[in-house]
């Protein structure tokens, strides 16, 4: 079970760079600017790019459009990140 709790972090801590690369990359929004079209506050979006909030698949979906991208994408990207080995079910 402890496995599957660093895997969960991993995931969570992946997805959030990932967020936060976009933000800065793509979208070239500010943490506010971007908290402000996605409807949260910007302390709740600043705790998923740090990873400490699992996001809903809802939330990942709302996410994505605020950047400007489709969800299909921001998991084909965060399942490049994460490797082909990436499991979050123990063998």
């Amino acid at each position: 079970m402890q496995e599957n709790n660093l895997k969960t972090e991993e995931l969570a801590d992946v997805l959030g760079q990932l967020i936060k690369d976009l933000r800065r990359n793509i979208s070239q929004s500010s943490l506010d600017n971007l908290a402000i079209s996605f409807g949260i506050s910007k302390g709740s979006l600043s705790n998923i790019e740090n990873g400490t909030n699992n996001v809903k698949f809802v939330t990942l979906w709302k996410l994505s459009e605020a950047l400007g991208i489709r969800c299909s994408d921001l998991v084909k990207l965060l399942e490049e990140r994460l490797g082909e080995e990436f499991t979050l079910l123990d063998d």
